[in-house]
């Protein structure tokens, strides 16, 4: 009778216990299973021409024209060794630009730094020197004195960096955090393209263009911007001081 019982409780064991655990094992591997293995794969420029918009394919940029990367998540993202640049950085430029005193840097040189960037040319009469009274004033506002504030010319050939020394020192930008940039045609068309900014040469000395203030974090990462003429800096004082807290 006894055996009886123990082969009777051996084959509920078989039937009914070793399906169960097999089942809470199942569960437990696919509690396990990371994010990325269940998220769709995005894309997007790494340069963010068009903001935040993705991609569910590989493939280029309908603005800037660069490879469009795979989106990683922000832990990933934040996990870099010192030396390496983000994929989504105005460091990977390799474009060379003169700055008003004469010497001749890359984007990356200006790393470790926040960036307030603006593109203007130094012969426009109107919405240039509002854009610029908005830097002094955005410049003025910040405590932080190790932010660089960096003014791009759209007119390389007018402004040369004796040009761009001359406008330093007549509107008080002539301390080391104002930093003015020469290019080359090509190379202010790429930047403009990264910057979603827009101009247009109208005359031999007059161009129409975009009116953006544009904020970058310490790795050269667009943070913020701000478009306008004369507008409340209030946004963009807090966020760069978000940045050099």
């Amino acid at each position: 009778m006894l055996k009886l019982l123990n082969k009777t409780i051996l084959t509920m064991y078989k039937i009914f216990l070793i399906p169960l655990l097999l089942l809470i094992l199942l569960i437990g591997n696919s509690c396990n299973t990371t994010p990325s293995q269940a998220e769709e794969l995005r894309y997007q420029c790494p340069m963010k021409c068009e903001g935040d918009k993705t991609y569910d394919a590989p493939g280029s940029c309908p603005i800037c024209k660069m490879d469009i990367l795979k989106l990683e998540n922000e832990e990933a993202t934040h996990m870099h060794d010192e030396d390496e640049i983000l994929e989504t950085s105005i460091f990977n430029l390799n474009s060379k630009w003169n700055t008003q005193n004469s010497e001749t840097i890359e984007l990356k040189d200006l790393r470790g730094d926040v960036l307030v960037m603006v593109m203007i040319y130094t012969s426009c009469q109107s919405a240039c020197p509002r854009l610029m009274a908005d830097m002094r004033n955005i410049y003025a506002a910040v405590e932080d004195k190790s932010v660089k504030y960096v003014l791009i010319s759209i007119d390389p050939t007018v402004d040369t960096p004796k040009r761009l020394k001359e406008v330093a020192i007549e509107n008080q930008m002539d301390n080391e955090q104002w930093v003015f940039l020469q290019g080359t045609e090509e190379s202010v068309r790429e930047f403009a393209n990264v910057l979603a900014v827009k101009y247009k040469k109208i005359t031999p000395l007059d161009f129409s263009h975009s009116n953006i203030i544009s904020v970058f974090d310490k790795e050269g990462v667009l943070y913020h911007q701000q478009e306008g003429l004369g507008v409340d800096n209030k946004e963009t004082l807090a966020k760069i001081n978000e940045l050099t807290k």
